[in-house]
C-alpha cells in the first residue's frame, strides 16, 4: 500500500476509517501468513532449466536449428545477469534474478494441470514450469511427485540407476567415460541385488517412519512407472533411448533402484575419509626426504589436521574428532614400492580393452570422474535477526553439485498430509524434498566429508596353509582364513547412435571383506596384505530417508532443536544449515564412528580385534557412533558461513584446510555485513555473488607475494610494470569479471593472465628445491597445488593438479590448492610469526633474498608465457581466450546442450529467504 494512501486519512478522513483500513491490512497480511509465512520473500534459482524431457524430434530440432524444449535452459539468464548486475543491486530487483518460491500457483500463473491419478494434481507454473504436487492423500502425492519425476528426468533416473548397479555400459554404450564412471562406483559401492533388498527391508522394518518411508517410496516408484506407461503409449518417450538402441523399450523401476541411485548420490557428496594409503606413502617420502624424526614432524605439519589459523564455521567452541593421537597404535605402514592399486576391470575386449582398435577416446553420458573427482560442493551464508534490517534471519545458500543439462537436480513442492515443501532433490529420490524450504522455514547443505571411511590392512592367507602373496584371495578375520567375496558385474555393449565406440565386453570386479572393499594390496612388515576401505555408510546408503522424511513434515519440525535433531537421522557427511523466522542452526551430520582408543584414522590401521570400531558388527556394519552433542553445531550464531571449509575448531580436516580457504572469501564479507548491521536480503545476495568472482589467490596470497618483492628494488622494467598490474588488480578487489556482460575480455586481463601462468611455477619454485622430486610429486597428487576457474594451469607435473582440479569449464574452482602451504612459508621467510607453521622454511631455503629472487624470475617467466599456452583451446574455445577459459559449460546428460555461462563460483541451485512470520501457533 503507498505511503499517500496510508496518510490520507490521517489528513482528511475520519479515525475510524483509518482504523478500518489498518484492520484491513492487518486481515490481509494473516491471511498471507496463514498461507505462507514467508510472505513472497522466499526465493530460489535452478539453472539452466526445469526440464530435462526431449523427444527424439526434439533432439533432433536442437541439433539442426539449435531450438530447445520450453523450460529447458530459461533460467540460465536470470543465473548469468546477476554476475554483471549484482553491484547496484536492489530489493525490488531480487525478483529479475530468482524465482518466487512461494507455495502454490496463481490461477493466472497456471501453465498446465494433470492428474494423474484421482486423489493428486500436478501444476505446472508459465515461470518455470516447476511442479506443484498437490495431494489429497499421502499415497497419491507420492505417487505425483513419482510421476513428475519422471515427466522431468526419466531419462537421467535411468542412468543413475544403472551407474548404481554397475551396468552403465551395457546400457549407454562402451564408451570410455561410461566404463571410467561405473569403475568408480564399483570400487566404493558395489552391491548385489541382494544387499539392495536388505536395504529396503531394513528401513521398512525400522520403525513407524521407516514403515511410512517405505510405503512412500513404493507410491513414488509406482509414479514413475505410470509415467512410463503413459509416455510410451503416447509415444513421446525420451529421444535418448531411441539414440543408445533402446526404442520404447523402458523397463519399470524398483524400489531398489533408489537405493542403487542413493548410493551414487551418497559416493559424490555425502562421503568422506579414506586415502589412508597415500598419506602413509607421503610420510614415507617426508622420512626418506629428512630421516624419520624430522620427516613425522614434517608430514604433521603440512597434513595439518587443525590448523589454528583456518575459519571454522562454529565459532569458539572445540568438536574433537578423527585426531591423529600422540603415539598411535596399530599403524600398518605399507612397504615402499610394494603397493599396486587393485584394478576393478577385468577380461576386457573390444573398445578400450586390451583388443582396442585405437580409436579415439570417447565421453560417456555423465563425466567420467563424476565420484573420483575432488569435491568442494556448496556454500551458505545466513545472518541471525539480531544483525539484520528486519529482525529476521537471512539465508543465501544451495548445494554446488555442478553444472548439466538437465541438472542433476530437479525442483517440486509436495503438498498432502504429512507433506509441505519445496525444493531441489536428486532426480529417483525426490519422494522428499532434499533442500529447500517448508512451511515457516528453510534448510540446506553443503558437504562437509568428515573421516568416516577408514583404511584397514587385512594379513592375506591361504586357506589350504600356502604361503600367501599379494594374490592371495583370502584374508585373516578374527583368526579365521576367510575368502574374499568376489563381487562381479559383466557388461556388454553394442555400438550406439550416441557412441560410436565399437562392441565389447568386460567385468567389473571388487573384492569384499568384512573390513570393507580392496582398494591395494602391498606388504606390511614382510606381510602380503589387502588394504581395505571401510565406510560406516556402506550397505547403509539408504537410512538417511529418514532424517529427510522429518524436514519434509511440519509437524517433525518446529523449532531450530527440532531440525537439528532431524539432521541426527542423516548418516551422510554433510553441514546443514536452518533458518525461520527467529533462528538460525547448524548441524554436522555424519556417521561417524567410535573408533578404538589409540587408533590413527588418518592411516592404515592393523585389522585385529583390538583395533576394530567399538561395537563393530561386521555383518551389518553397524558400529557405536559419537553422540550428536560432539557433531559440530550451534543455534544463533551471529553469523554462518561455509565453503566446505573446516566446521570447527579440533574437528579434524582433510588436506590443504588452512590459513587460506575459499570459505574466507564469504568469511570476510559477511563478517564486514554483519559488524555494520542492518544487513538485508540484498546485502547478503551481493557478498555471495562479489565471493563468486574474487580470485583467493589474488585476494589472499598475492599480497604477500608482492610484499616480498617489494622487500627490495625492482630494476627490471618489465617486472616493475607485472608488478604495478598485479597490485592494481588486488587493490581495486581481485575478480575475476568482464566490466559489462558480453566485453569478451576481464578488467585486469593481463593481471589475472599473469597470475594463472605464474602460480603453478611460483609453487614448484618455492617448495621443490627442499621437498625434492619424489616428495613433492607424492604431495601434489595428495593436495592439488592448484584449483583455477579455467582449469588449464594444474601444475605440479604429472598428476600434479590432483584428480579433477584441471577440469575445465566446471564453474567451482579455487577450493582444492597449495594457499595455505604458499601463504604460510612467505609470512615465516619475512620472519612474522606464523601460527601452525609449515615444518621449515621453504622459499628460497629460507632466505628472502633467495626467495624474492626466484619469485622475480618465475614471474618473468609467467608474463613471457604466450596466452594460447595459459588457456589452450578446445571445442568450446580458442586458444588464449581468456573469458571463454573461464566460462561455464553444462555437462550434456542427455540430447539437449545449454548455452555457456560466465564463470561464477556459485551454488547450482540457490535459495534467498527471509520468514517475516511463523505459522499460526507456532
Amino acid at each position: 500500500m503507498a505511503a499517500a494512501a496510508l496518510l490520507a486519512p490521517l489528513a482528511g478522513g475520519s479515525a475510524p476509517a483509518f482504523a478500518a483500513a489498518a484492520e484491513e491490512k492487518a486481515a490481509a497480511e494473516a491471511a498471507a501468513a496463514a498461507d505462507d509465512p514467508c510472505q513472497g520473500q522466499c526465493s530460489d534459482i535452478l539453472p539452466a532449466g526445469q526440464n530435462g524431457h526431449a523427444t527424439l524430434a526434439a533432439i533432433l530440432l536442437h541439433k539442426t536449428i539449435g531450438t530447445r524444449p520450453k523450460h529447458s535452459a530459461d533460467q540460465l539468464a536470470p543465473y548469468d545477469n546477476l554476475l554483471h548486475d549484482y553491484s547496484g543491486l536492489t530489493e525490488e530487483q531480487l525478483s529479475d534474478y530468482f524465482n518466487d518460491a512461494s507455495f502454490g500457483v496463481a490461477e493466472d500463473q497456471v501453465e498446465s494441470v494433470k492428474s494423474p491419478r484421482s486423489d493428486v494434481t500436478i501444476t505446472r507454473d508459465k515461470a518455470t514450469g516447476t511442479p506443484h504436487i498437490k495431494g489429497t492423500t499421502r499415497e497419491g502425492t507420492e505417487f505425483g511427485a513419482g510421476y513428475a519425476a519422471g515427466q522431468d528426468r526419466l531419462w537421467l533416473m535411468d542412468i543413475l540407476r544403472h551407474v548404481g548397479r554397475g551396468e552403465l555400459s551395457s546400457f549407454a554404450g562402451g564408451a570410455e567415460g561410461n566404463r571410467s564412471l561405473e569403475q568408480s562406483l564399483w570400487a566404493v559401492a558395489p552391491y548385489t541385488e541382494k544387499d539392495l533388498e536388505q536395504q529396503v527391508e531394513r528401513i521398512r522394518d525400522s520403525g513407524e517412519r521407516g514403515a511410512q518411508a517405505y510405503e512412500d517410496i513404493q507410491n513414488y516408484v509406482s509414479g514413475i512407472n505410470e509415467f512410463i506407461d503413459d509416455t510410451v503409449g503416447a509415444l513421446n518417450y525420451p529421444g535418448e533411448y531411441v539414440l543408445t538402441g533402446h526404442g520404447s523399450k523402458i523397463a519399470d523401476f524398483k524400489i531398489t533402484d533408489v537405493v542403487a541411485i542413493a548410493s551414487v548420490i551418497g559416493s559424490i557428496f555425502g562421503n568422506g575419509g579414506g586415502g589412508e594409503v597415500g598419506n602413509a606413502l607421503a610420510e614415507l617420502a617426508f622420512k626418506s626426504q629428512y630421516g624419520k624424526a624430522e620427516g613425522e614432524k614434517a608430514y604433521a605439519a603440512w597434513r595439518a589436521q587443525n590448523d589454528t589459523e583456518a575459519t571454522t564455521t562454529v565459532q569458539g567452541k572445540e568438536f574433537p574428532y578423527a585426531e591423529s593421537p600422540r603415539d598411535p597404535k596399530g599403524v600398518a605402514t605399507p612397504e615402499a614400492g610394494s603397493v599396486t592399486a587393485f584394478d576393478h576391470s577385468q577380461n576386457e575386449t573390444g573398445t578400450g580393452g586390451k583388443k582396442s582398435t585405437g580409436k579415439r577416446k570417447s565421453e560417456g553420458v555423465l563425466p567420467a570422474d563424476l565420484i573420483t573427482s575432488k569435491k568442494g560442493m556448496s556454500n551458505a551464508l545466513m545472518v541471525s535477526g539480531k544483525h539484520t534490517a528486519s529482525g529476521n534471519p537471512i539465508a543465501v545458500y544451495g548445494p554446488q553439485t555442478g553444472y548439466y543439462s538437465p541438472q542433476i537436480m530437479m525442483v517440486q513442492e509436495l503438498d498432502g498430509p504429512g507433506l509441505r515443501s519445496r525444493g531441489a532433490s536428486f532426480p529417483g529420490l525426490s519422494f522428499y524434498v532434499e533442500l529447500g524450504r517448508g512451511l515457516d522455514y528453510s534448510w540446506s547443505a553443503t558437504s562437509a566429508s568428515q573421516d568416516i571411511t577408514d583404511t584397514f590392512a587385512v594379513e592375506l592367507c591361504e586357506e589350504s596353509g600356502e604361503e600367501p602373496t599379494t594374490n592371495s584371495r583370502s584374508y585373516m578375520l578374527r583368526g579365521k582364513c576367510t575368502p574374499f567375496e568376489t563381487l562381479t558385474k559383466h557388461n556388454e555393449w553394442k555400438p550406439t547412435l550416441a557412441d560410436s565406440t565399437e562392441a565389447g565386453s568386460y567385468d567389473l570386479v571388487s573384492l569384499r571383506s568384512a573390513y570393507g572393499l580392496v582398494s591395494h594390496t602391498g606388504t606390511v612388515k614382510g606381510k602380503p596384505v589387502a588394504f581395505t576401505a571401510l565406510r560406516s555408510t556402506y550397505h547403509h546408503d539408504a537410512d538417511s530417508v529418514i532424517g529427510f522424511q522429518k524436514f519434509n513434515d511440519p509437524s517433525a519440525i518446529t523449532s531450530a532443536r527440532s531440525f537439528q535433531e532431524a539432521a541426527q537421522d542423516i548418516g551422510y557427511t554433510f553441514n546443514w544449515f536452518y533458518a525461520d523466522a527467529e533462528h538460525t542452526a547448524y548441524y554436522n551430520s555424519g556417521t561417524n564412528p567410535v573408533r578404538s582408543p589409540g587408533t590413527d584414522p588418518d592411516k592404515p590401521i592393523l585389522a585385529e580385534p583390538g583395533n576394530e570400531w567399538k561395537d563393530w558388527d561386521p555383518t551389518l556394519n553397524t558400529s557405536a557412533v559419537t553422540p550428536p552433542e560432539e557433531h559440530p553445531h550451534s543455534v544463533d550464531q551471529g553469523y554462518y558461513v561455509n565453503w566446505n571449509n573446516k566446521q570447527a575448531k579440533r574437528f579434524s580436516a582433510g588436506w590443504g584446510n588452512g590459513s587460506v580457504h575459499r570459505g574466507d572469501l564469504l568469511d570476510k564479507r559477511v563478517s564486514a555485513l554483519v559488524e555494520k548491521g542492518g544487513v538485508t536480503r540484498t546485502d547478503l545476495v551481493k557478498a555471495m555473488e562479489e565471493a563468486a568472482v574474487a580470485d583467493l589467490r589474488a585476494e589472499k596470497v598475492l599480497p604477500e607475494l608482492l610484499d616480498v618483492i617489494g622487500s627490495g628494488e625492482i630494476t627490471d622494467p618489465q617486472q616493475a610494470a607485472a608488478v604495478e598490474k598485479l597490485r592494481t588488480w588486488e587493490k581495486s578487489g581481485s575478480l575475476r569479471r568482464e566490466a559489462a556482460k558480453d566485453d569478451g575480455e576481464y578488467e585486469h586481463a593481463e593481471a589475472i593472465r599473469t597470475l594463472d601462468a605464474w602460480w603453478p611455477l611460483l609453487v614448484e619454485g618455492e617448495f621443490k628445491p627442499v621437498l625434492g622430486e619424489e616428495l613433492y610429486k607424492s604431495l601434489t597428487g595428495l593436495a592439488p597445488v592448484n584449483e583455477s576457474p579455467s582449469g588449464g594451469q594444474n601444475g605440479g607435473g604429472e598428476g600434479g593438479g590432483g584428480v579433477g582440479a584441471s577440469q575445465p569449464h566446471k564453474g567451482s574452482a579455487l577450493q582444492h590448492g597449495w594457499w595455505s602451504f604458499v601463504e604460510k612459508d612467505l609470512r615465516a621467510v619475512q620472519g612474522e610469526d606464523v601460527a601452525s607453521p609449515l615444518d621449515r622454511p621453504y622459499c628460497g631455503k629460507g632466505s628472502l633474498a633467495e626467495c624474492r629472487k626466484m619469485l622475480l624470475s618465475t614471474l618473468s617467466e609467467a608474463v613471457a608465457t604466450p596466452a594460447e599456452e595459459t588457456y589452450p583451446g578446445d571445442k568450446e574455445c580458442d586458444a588464449g581466450d581468456q573469458v571463454c577459459a573461464d566460462s561455464i559449460v553444462h555437462r550434456a546428460m542427455g540430447g539437449i546442450t545449454a548455452p555457456r555461462i560466465a564463470w561464477q563460483n556459485r551454488p547450482t541451485y540457490q535459495q534467498v529467504v527471509e520468514f517475516p512470520s511463523r505459522r499460526a501457533g507456532r
